[in-house]
């Protein structure tokens, strides 16, 4: 079975374009569903706007796209409210996130655990040990980002 699949201007024949690509919020359809999961379980964050007054936005944790950022505070704000104050803490919380985990590893994970809502044959393949690490230092980092922002 080939997959065909438009993002934006693009066609993808034979593969599904990664979230690193064009963004989780594009791979999950548009539906909350995943993206709930995943905001749900904590919040990551900036601590500009937890008011800490330094940035935690390092070179080092300063590799996520600003797509990858905003569809994360998209999905905690739909968890969270529409408001100011939910979109500075929401900021806050995926700032923590990205100076703790790299992106690769967040893509890792949002992937994971995309998989794992699916009820098929392939979705226990990321049902591993591996799998569960990867899930678990999201989860980690996270659960700082809410301890700090909210």
């Amino acid at each position: 079975m080939r997959l065909h699949r438009t993002v934006g201007s693009h066609r993808f024949d034979g593969c599904v374009p990664d979230a690193a690509t064009y963004g989780a919020w594009d791979l999950l359809g548009g539906t909350m569903r995943t993206w709930l999961i995943v905001a749900s379980l904590a919040f990551p964050l900036s601590a500009f706007a937890a008011g800490s007054g330094e940035s935690t936005a390092t070179a080092a944790g300063n590799d996520y796209p600003t797509s990858a950022r905003a569809d994360y505070v998209f999905g905690c704000m739909a968890v969270n409210g529409q408001s100011q104050e939910t979109l500075d803490r929401c900021s806050c919380a995926i700032d923590i996130v990205a100076s703790i985990l790299p992106y690769q590893d967040y893509v890792a994970a949002e992937t994971v655990l995309r998989m794992q809502q699916e009820r098929s044959f392939l979705a226990m393949e990321f049902n591993t040990d591996a799998a569960k690490e990867i899930v678990r230092r999201l989860r980690e980092a996270e659960a700082e980002g809410e301890m700090r922002c909210f």
